[in-house]
C-alpha cells in the first residue's frame, strides 16, 4: 500500500505509485482522512482525484480510510508499506514512523523509494500554496489537479 493524505496527488507521488505497480502485483493507494491536517480536499475528493489520475494503472485501486496506517495494511492482507523519500529531511520523520509502525506490528514491512529528480523538490503544500496565489502548478500535477486546485482559490 502507498498511504498518505494526497491532498492533491501530485506528479511526484504519482511516480512513485507507477514504480511501485512495477515492483509489486497490486498496489493500493491509501487515502488518509488525515482531519488533523484541515485538508483542502475532502477525503472524497482526494480518493477520486487520484481514481482520475491513477486509472491506467490496472495494478492499483484507490481507497480512504481512517485510522492507524499499520492497521489498516493488516486488516486488509497488506504486507508492504511504500513511502516515498524526497530529501534527507523526510528520511528522520519516515524512519520514525517506519520503526513505529514495526513495534506496533511485525506483519508489515515499510519500504522507501525515492522519486527522480525532476520531483524531489514537489509537494502537496507547495502545490497548494502556489495554487492559492495564481501560480501555474501544471509541471506538478495532472491537469485534472490542476483544475479542481484552480476552482477552490476562485
Amino acid at each position: 500500500m502507498y498511504p498518505g493524505t494526497f491532498d492533491p496527488i501530485t506528479r511526484g507521488h504519482e511516480e512513485i505509485v507507477r514504480r511501485a505497480a512495477g515492483l509489486f502485483d497490486r498496489v493500493v493507494v491509501a487515502i488518509a482522512s488525515s482531519p488533523g491536517k484541515e485538508p483542502l480536499f475532502s477525503l472524497d475528493e482526494r480518493v477520486e482525484l487520484a481514481r482520475d489520475v491513477l486509472a491506467d494503472v490496472s495494478a492499483v485501486s484507490v481507497t480512504g480510510y481512517e485510522g492507524l496506517t499499520v492497521e489498516f495494511a493488516r486488516q486488509n492482507g497488506l504486507r508492504v508499506i511504500v513511502r516515498g523519500l524526497r530529501a534527507v529531511s523526510d528520511f528522520e520523520y519516515e524512519f520514525q514512523l517506519a520503526t513505529m509502525n514495526r513495534r506496533l506490528t511485525d506483519e508489515v514491512e515499510t519500504v522507501f523509494l525515492t522519486p527522480t529528480e525532476n520531483f524531489t523538490f514537489v509537494s502537496s503544500s507547495l502545490v497548494r500554496e502556489i495554487s492559492q496565489f495564481g501560480g501555474d502548478v501544471s509541471p506538478f500535477v495532472h491537469p485534472r489537479v490542476a483544475a479542481e486546485l484552480k476552482g477552490k482559490f476562485e
